[in-house]
């Protein structure tokens, strides 16, 4: 995921190492933190393997900086890597979030709604963290071990909004490909 977060937050410009890191950090580091020890690495590899460019500028105090701006390649890997997540891209809700994050970047509502589908598709079939003997998941409400059963019920919750969720913006993307204009999101009233 590293390596779509890094393809992902140059499409919209150039950035510093520092700037990249801080952007990774706070899309995914309340769960999977990224260190420099991962992070320089992939910038070496996604610039060895021609996705993105590496420039020095002047920087404010006497080291100069590093800018980081995505290629052409670097483009349509993005594209490539929206278009078709690999399985566990789908099933991993955190790796889902994060091709999530970059799904405006690929053009296509007919794309875009595919991808969000198959995540659908994943989140209806049955499946639980826990499952009995006979190899059936647990509900909540056969589960005995009250933390286990919290855990149940938050996934439930969870689930049902992201389900919700992908339902409406699927439609809506099904809208835009009819000549529907799409839909402003309803706002909160700040207070």
């Amino acid at each position: 995921m590293l390596t779509l977060a890094i393809l992902g937050f140059l499409h919209d410009e150039p950035l510093h190492g520092y700037q990249l890191k801080a952007l990774i950090t706070g899309l995914t580091g309340h769960v999977r933190p990224v260190s420099d020890g991962a992070l320089y690495p992939a910038i070496t590899r996604l610039e060895k393997a021609g996705l993105l460019l590496r420039r020095t500028e002047p920087g404010t105090g006497a080291a100069p900086r590093q800018v980081l701006e995505l290629t052409a390649e670097g483009r349509a890997e993005l594209e490539r890597r929206l278009a078709e997540p690999t399985e566990v891209e789908i099933s991993d809700q955190i790796r889902f979030f994060t091709v999530a994050t970059f799904l405006d970047r690929l053009a296509d509502p007919a794309r875009q709604a595919a991808v969000l589908g198959r995540r659908l598709a994943f989140l209806e079939a049955p499946s639980s963290f826990f499952y009995d003997a006979d190899g059936l998941p647990v509900t909540a409400e056969r589960e005995p071990n009250p933390f286990r059963r919290g855990i149940l019920l938050v996934a439930r919750a969870s689930g049902a909004a992201e389900r919700a969720w992908l339902a409406e913006t699927i439609a809506e993307l099904e809208g835009e490909l009819e000549g529907h204009p799409k839909r402003e999101p309803e706002c909160e009233p700040e207070t």
